[in-house]
C-alpha cells in the first residue's frame, strides 16, 4: 500500500501473457532511453524471455489497484556487462526502472513513491548494501529522480548502445532520505 496512491503489488514478467503491455510502454517516445523504439512485439517477448532464463536478472511488473503502472527490472552487477565499467562491491544490487505511461492526469509524488516503495522492499533484503543503478546520461529526469531519491552521482560509462550515468544508493542515505 502506498498511501494517497492506492494498492500496489509486483509480480515477476510473463514474456508471453505481458508482451502487449510491454510493447507499448517500451516503443512510446517517451522510453526513447529504453532502447527499444521500433522494436517489434515479437522481439520484445524474446528479450523478456531471455531476461526470464537468467538467475541474475529479473524483471517485474507492477500494479497499482490492478492496473499495470511500471517495469522494474533488478540484476547482479557482476553478472552484467555494467561490471566492466566501475568496480562492482559485494552488496552491489543493479535495477532498471520505467514507469509506464499515465491512464489519466499525472499524479504529482508518484514515481517518487513508487521508487521509494521498490527501493523500501529491495533494501529488506540485508545482503544488499548498495542499489546500483545507470540511466542513459542524456536522460536528466530520470537521473534528478534517483537523486530526489538519495542517489549520488558516479561516472559516465559507455555500456553497449548507451553512454550511461553510474549512479549509487547506499542502505544508509536511503534510510535518511
Amino acid at each position: 500500500m502506498i498511501d494517497g496512491f492506492g494498492t500496489v503489488r509486483m509480480r515477476v514478467v510473463d514474456p508471453r501473457a505481458d508482451v502487449d503491455v510491454l510493447h507499448s510502454w517500451v516503443t512510446q517516445e517517451r522510453a526513447r532511453y529504453w532502447g527499444m523504439l521500433g522494436t517489434d512485439r515479437e522481439r520484445v517477448r524474446e528479450i523478456y524471455e531471455y531476461v526470464d532464463s537468467l538467475a541474475t536478472h529479473h524483471a517485474y511488473l507492477v500494479h497499482l489497484n490492478d492496473r499495470p503502472v511500471a517495469l522494474f527490472q533488478t540484476y547482479e552487477p557482476e553478472h552484467d556487462p555494467v561490471a566492466e565499467c566501475y568496480e562492482v562491491q559485494p552488496g552491489d544490487f543493479g535495477i532498471h526502472v520505467l514507469i509506464g505511461p499515465p491512464a489519466g492526469p499525472v499524479t504529482p509524488g508518484f514515481t517518487g513513491a513508487l521508487l521509494g516503495s521498490f527501493l523500501t522492499h529491495l533494501l529488506e533484503d540485508r545482503s544488499r548494501t548498495r542499489i546500483v543503478a545507470e540511466p542513459d546520461a542524456r536522460n536528466d529526469r530520470a537521473i534528478a529522480r534517483f537523486l530526489r531519491a538519495g542517489f549520488v552521482k558516479g561516472p559516465e560509462i559507455e555500456l553497449p548502445g548507451k553512454r550511461a550515468q553510474l549512479v549509487f544508493l547506499n542502505r544508509l542515505d536511503f534510510r535518511r532520505a
